[in-house]
């Protein structure tokens, strides 16, 4: 029988990865997954609680909040704050950074970006959700973190990483030097490894996004579209839509099985939709360690240099060969500049 591996050994075990770290990174991660687990097991016990449903208030994005989404926030803000490896965060529900200022974290090497639940529209119909997060390591030289810590571009990661609540839980995050996989065993209250150096196909046959804006998308995605639609059996065309609406379990799926996942501009959202520190960064790190790709469909995600803490970007991510064919696409159909 193959021995059980632990997130905590695993990190333990790879502390290589961290050259510059002397156990911050690690316990930092270790905070991260544990927060994880009380948010899974009050998804997992949704339907019995009065946790469903929204509270009445919108977020910084002006979208409606979720129970859930409060306490995933509240419950991931405690972890990071208690933890005394993080100096600050950002947060898709906070309109600014949060300042931990106490004596354990105010001097802390690292900041954390995060979307505590993302894919929040989904959590009342029993469809996978999951949280993203992004740890730079701060700027500022000691004291109260900035928004300059904030303002990095993805290229400066040292961690990032996903947890999907689904049929199972699974958290993945790569340090730059891979990606693997952790499965949640309620059983033990573990995160246990089962996906070691994953790895996503060079040519997918899945393209995810939600065609109901098909009218609004720019020229250059409309063709690419039809591309994967068309019948031509020497590329194994057409390909398979799959698009569910919650991007954690889109790009789990895209990232294992092969595939393409796009949020472009539109008319309502002329900058894109998908926020750049907290969902475009991390989730392009991920992909580009597992062998994708990640683009605005005319440069790579992880170049592009943050102006605002809620940026919104478009998005072409997934496996490599479908990325660079749409980035064509938009090339010849939508040229514009980057």
């Amino acid at each position: 029988m193959q021995a059980v591996k632990t997130l905590g050994q695993f990190i333990i075990e790879r502390q290589e990865d961290f050259p510059y770290a002397k156990g911050e990174l690690s316990r930092l991660l270790r905070d991260i997954g544990i927060a994880a687990k009380i948010v899974n097991r009050e998804v997992n016990k949704a339907g019995l609680v009065d946790i469903l449903g929204a509270v009445g208030n919108t977020n910084v994005q002006g979208e409606e909040q979720k129970k859930l989404d409060v306490f995933a926030n509240e419950q991931f803000i405690a972890a990071l704050s208690s933890g005394g490896e993080c100096c600050g965060i950002a947060s898709e529900e906070n309109e600014d950074i949060i300042k931990i200022n106490n004596t354990v974290s105010k001097n802390a090497k690292y900041v954390v970006a995060m979307d505590p639940l993302d894919g929040s529209s989904n959590i009342d119909v029993n469809v996978s959700i999951g949280t993203i997060f992004s740890i730079y390591r701060r700027v500022s030289i000691s004291g109260d973190c900035t928004m300059e810590d904030f303002m990095q571009k993805g290229t400066e990661q040292v961690a990032a990483g996903c947890i999907t609540y689904g049929s199972s839980t699974m958290l993945m995050y790569t340090t730059g030097k891979g990606v693997n996989g952790f499965t949640l065993d309620p059983s033990i209250g573990e995160f246990c490894l089962s996906h070691s150096q994953m790895k996503t196909p060079d040519q997918g046959f899945i393209y995810s996004i939600n065609e109901g804006n098909y009218v609004h998308f720019p020229e250059g995605v409309k063709k690419f579209i039809k591309y994967c639609q068309e019948e031509d059996n020497a590329t194994k065309r057409p390909y398979s839509s799959r698009y569910i609406g919650s991007l954690v379990a889109d790009f789990h799926r895209n990232l294992l099985k092969g595939g393409i996942f796009i949020y472009p501009t539109t008319a309502k959202s002329p900058q894109g939709k998908l926020r750049l520190l907290y969902e475009c960064n991390p989730l392009a790190f991920l992909i580009e360690q597992a062998g994708g790709v990640a683009s605005t469909g005319f440069k790579r995600i992880l170049e592009v240099q943050p102006t605002d803490l809620h940026q919104r970007e478009p998005i072409f991510i997934g496996s490599k060969n479908m990325v660079k064919l749409a980035e064509d696409f938009m090339a010849k159909y939508s040229p514009v500049t980057a």
